[in-house]
């Protein structure tokens, strides 16, 4: 059964973009991943150095232009690893979605085919249509907390939605944890974010702690994972217990 994930958050800048590619490329180490780039900016897309996919199907034509899973999903230069690549277009598909009869389930309908282990979605920074969609159909949620002055805000309005979706549209979605990022330990105020997440949050806060790392930051930029660009960094070993308390808790 195909483990689905989506990774939320309407922030922009809290790492999780890096947190989908970098726990998707640790994960296809031992199992089948797709990575679904759901936001119309591409970063999964171009952060794994997928060429821009001009003239190729995208998320936008799977989710909007009937076109089917495996026509659009292409290899990408991990192993076990496959993308279904964006671009700008997927943008338009909140607006065309909006017409169509059950919109929030177009997702979960692309999706019924995806014969992998698992399938991580990396969510646009909104909470709009996109993303009420990879909440239908997802089992379970990983939200990326920036260890930053304004880290909580806007979480309840996002844990709001969650609990919305799951009262309608997908009784059996779940919080997996929530996974801290940019933590510098030199600075007191990420200590201070990171006892009031664990206060709120709990158990549900992830033991591992991603922290602002020079090599995690230049990686996107060369297409490359942490794993490829420099696995001996903290960056990569942190990545890497993350995505093993993911498998754990999946």
């Amino acid at each position: 059964m195909t483990n689905i994930i989506a990774f939320v958050n309407q922030k922009g800048g809290v790492g999780k973009t890096t947190t989908a590619i970098n726990v998707a490329a640790h994960l296809a180490e031992q199992s089948s991943v797709l990575l679904v780039d759901l936001d119309p900016q591409g970063n999964a897309t171009s952060g794994l150095g997928v060429p821009r996919p001009e003239g190729k199907p995208t998320t936008y034509d799977v989710l909007c232009r009937g076109v089917t899973l495996a026509e659009a999903v292409q290899e990408t230069h991990v192993a076990q690893l496959f993308i279904l690549p964006a671009d700008a277009n997927l943008a338009g598909a909140e607006v065309e979605l909006v017409s169509q009869a059950q919109r929030e389930f177009a997702l979960q309908r692309a999706l019924q085919s995806a014969a992998y282990d698992f399938v991580i979605i990396d969510c646009p920074p909104s909470l709009g249509l996109l993303t009420i969609n990879a909440l239908t159909t997802a089992g379970s949620v990983l939200i990326p907390v920036q260890a930053e002055y304004y880290a909580l805000e806007g979480l309840s309005q996002l844990l709001q939605t969650i609990q919305a979706v799951k009262g309608s549209t997908n009784p059996n979605l779940e919080l997996l944890g929530i996974a801290l990022t940019m933590f510098d330990k030199r600075n007191s105020l990420s200590e201070q974010v990171q006892g009031e997440v664990a206060n709120y949050f709990g158990d549900k806060l992830f033991k591992t702690i991603i922290p602002r790392n020079v090599r995690l930051a230049e990686a996107p930029s060369f297409g490359k994972t942490i794993y490829e660009h420099d696995r001996w960094s903290k960056g990569a070993r942190a990545y890497k217990a993350l995505a093993k308390e993911v498998k754990d808790r999946s």
